[in-house]
């Protein structure tokens, strides 16, 4: 069985149900015999969980879009350094709760903010998942699932639209990493995860 380092991120939009299909994940790969490290954006740092609270708080209500994707970008990168990078280095699996492909999505496709510059001020970070599970959710039933939405959430139906359709344009340009995964009830998604996950790792 192989034990060597991997990226895995887990994408989706809002109210796709990553929280309970990532922890599933995380079980199912320590049953194996993997060692699994768990980390999410923005935040798993102290820098990251405080730039978290400005981002999805409700404090800054007209935060500038390039600001915002700025703070993204800081977070990730004391995330990278401080986490990612370490432990893939130790052959640990790394699962991330977001990466890039949400910045390209959300600030790229949502926010109308040139995907290549995006790109591009995230270049610095070297870094590309081995592994991405992509969860696929009607976007009013996800928006419905968020009880206490967060200022992200609370963006606009046609922003999220919008966020969706940069998701599957993704999936189709990169299909041999971003693996899509249709929610449908927990059991039948985490099943189609796990299969995903075994031939990614071989186990």
């Amino acid at each position: 069985m192989s034990k060597q380092g991997k990226f895995i991120t887990f994408e989706g939009g809002e109210g796709s149900g990553k929280s309970t299909q990532i922890k599933s994940a995380i079980e199912f790969l320590k049953e194996k015999g993997f060692s699994v490290v768990f980390t999410r954006e923005p935040g798993g740092t102290e820098i990251g969980e405080e730039i978290r609270k400005i981002l999805l708080g409700h404090r800054y209500k007209k935060m500038d879009d390039y600001c915002e994707l700025f703070l993204f970008v800081a977070s990730r990168a004391q995330l990278v350094k401080e986490v990612i990078k370490p432990e893939l280095a130790k052959g640990k699996i790394v699962i991330t709760d977001r990466f890039l492909d949400a910045t390209i999505c959300y600030q790229g496709y949502g926010s109308g903010l040139s995907i290549d510059f995006i790109k591009e001020i995230n270049g610095f970070i070297e870094l590309k998942p081995d592994l991405t599970i992509l969860l696929d959710v009607d976007v009013g039933e996800g928006l419905r699932r968020a009880k206490e939405k967060d200022r992200i959430e609370q963006k606009s139906f046609a922003y999220h639209q919008r966020v969706k359709a940069g998701y599957l344009k993704l999936a189709a340009q990169e299909p041999e990493r971003i693996k899509m995964v249709k929610v449908e009830g927990i059991k039948k998604t985490e099943s189609k995860i796990k299969e995903i996950l075994e031939k990614c790792l071989k186990c």
